[in-house]
């Protein structure tokens, strides 16, 4: 008998009871996320360490090795976009506006309070840029490379939907493939529409914080944050109606011009000397470091908690986002061999977050160090610290516009791309879905990152964003059995 579930008909309501929930009991929803996560850190937070690292290792194994030259597609395929859109769409969608929140308020965070020995020290500066990229680099990248990589193998080369249960249908047999494959893509939508729904309660939030520095708006926090999201959602439907090439290809490249403009002017008006002194000790210090992270679980220390709260938090979010950058970077990865697909995926992002985190991380703490004052506004709002940054800057005011629009454009992208992937996953992988169907998603995300806003709090934003994904990492176990053995029947000569 034929399993039939239609996603969209159960998804969608699932999604809008959790965005109404948050929106008349939120401190219900609270209580139910944090316990959640708590239980879950608390039993198996090896286990997403473990499985983040193999998959960080299993991506420089398929680079490096034979399988290295396969393309995705036929010998004879070439790129659909070029290698500047492709890197700045995959970007755009992945971590746009995290690392523009996150640019200064991580770094002084475990700068004044690191898991372990002194805080507000030398060692503990070069610590905290350690564990940022260790947050915002390859293990994050390796999970979206492993989770596109696989969705774009049986894509291009197989010929299989771009669904998260195809390649297990594909790579098993039996009667269990096809309620587990169907398992499979509807716990991907809910993680996608969790996580997305997090972003954009968090954008607002940042923005709303930007505003209030920058332009003097925010006596009402409520109709500030209301005016957000009713323009964001205007935008991103309006960049849905269009099509893959025009609003989102357009949308990233500028976002990425003017973020590397934006990055430019704060390496050159700060202290540069030190700035890139920080970043190539930083490439070192993270290197070097990087073994030990990649399994310290902190076991019977107090540094456990700061795990739980940071690290494993950042791990399960990246995992929430896999299904929906996966199936985005998946999509436009046509043409790209598997060594060229990895080298894209996970070495220059995570080459860019590093400057990135050396350029504002460096310099936060750098004025930390100098002048002070930074530290106490990170405690009070975690969403005012890059614009309190700017505040030690020249053209203080015209940087504070610059990053709200920067921030605002990439939540439309970011909440645009996740519509489209909803969208396919919703009608069966198809490429191109339904103008219609991605509408409804907008709204129904549009909702869930209201529900989120009545908590206004980060902790609740993070954690609902997480929770649709704990499950999902099994998913990406399943798919990555079926890669395995699908690319033993390539050939010696691939």
């Amino acid at each position: 008998m034929k399993f039939k579930v239609d996603l969209f008909r159960i998804s969608i309501p699932i999604c809008v009871v959790i965005g109404i929930v948050g929106i008349f009991w939120p401190d219900a929803l609270a209580g139910g996320v944090a316990a959640l996560t708590g239980a879950v850190f608390g039993a198996v937070d090896w286990f997403f360490l473990l499985t983040s690292t193999l998959f960080l290792v299993l991506c420089g194994w398929l680079a490096l090795g034979r399988h290295g030259r396969l393309k995705l597609g036929g010998e004879d395929a070439v790129p659909e976009f070029s290698t500047t859109a492709w890197l700045s769409m995959l970007f755009a969608a992945g971590m746009g506006c995290g690392l523009l929140f996150w640019s200064v308020a991580e770094p002084i965070m475990h700068f004044d309070h690191p898991p372990v020995g002194e805080g507000r020290t030398a060692e503990a500066a070069r610590h905290a840029l350690v564990l940022a990229n260790f947050h915002w680099g390859a293990h994050a990248w390796a999970i979206y490379g492993i989770g596109a990589l696989i969705l774009a193998y049986f894509g291009f080369r197989k010929g299989q939907p771009y669904l998260p249960g195809a390649p297990i249908r594909a790579g098993f047999k039996g009667r269990w493939v096809e309620p587990v494959a169907k398992a499979s893509d509807f716990i991907a939508v809910l993680a996608v529409a969790c996580g997305v729904a997090g972003s954009i309660a968090m954008g607002v939030l940042q923005l709303e914080a930007g505003f209030k520095t920058v332009l003097g708006v925010g006596d009402n926090p409520f109709w500030v944050r209301g005016s957000i999201l009713l323009v964001l959602f205007v935008c991103y439907t309006l960049s849905a109606a269009t099509s893959l090439d025009k609003g989102i290809k357009i949308l990233s490249q500028t976002n990425m011009f003017l973020a590397i403009v934006l990055m430019l002017f704060v390496l050159f008006a700060g202290p540069t000397a030190e700035i890139m002194g920080v970043f190539v000790t930083s490439i070192g210090d993270y290197l070097t470091a990087i073994p030990t992270l990649s399994f310290n679980t902190y076991p019977n220390t107090d540094a456990e908690s700061w795990f739980h709260g940071w690290t494993i938090i950042y791990l399960v979010w990246w995992v929430a986002w896999a299904p929906f950058v996966g199936v985005f970077i998946a999509r436009i990865s046509s043409g790209r061999t598997i060594r060229e697909f990895v080298l894209g995926v996970i070495f220059t992002p995570t080459l860019f977050s590093m400057l990135w985190f050396a350029i504002f991380g460096g310099f936060g703490i750098h004025e930390e160090l100098t002048n002070g004052g930074i530290s106490e506004m990170v405690a009070e709002d975690v969403t005012v610290a890059l614009f309190s940054a700017f505040e030690r800057l020249p053209m203080t005011e015209a940087l504070g516009v610059l990053t709200l629009f920067l921030v605002f454009v990439f939540l439309v992208t970011s909440v645009d791309s996740a519509t489209y992937v909803l969208g396919m996953l919703t009608t069966q992988g198809t490429l191109n879905p339904p103008v219609r169907r991605k509408l409804v998603w907008g709204i129904t995300l549009g909702v869930m990152g209201a529900a989120l806003l009545v908590s206004g709090r980060i902790d609740v934003v993070r954690g609902v964003s997480i929770s649709g994904a704990i499950p999902f990492v099994l998913v990406l176990g399943l798919q990555l059995v079926a890669l395995l053995r699908a690319l033993r029947t390539e050939g010696d000569d691939s």
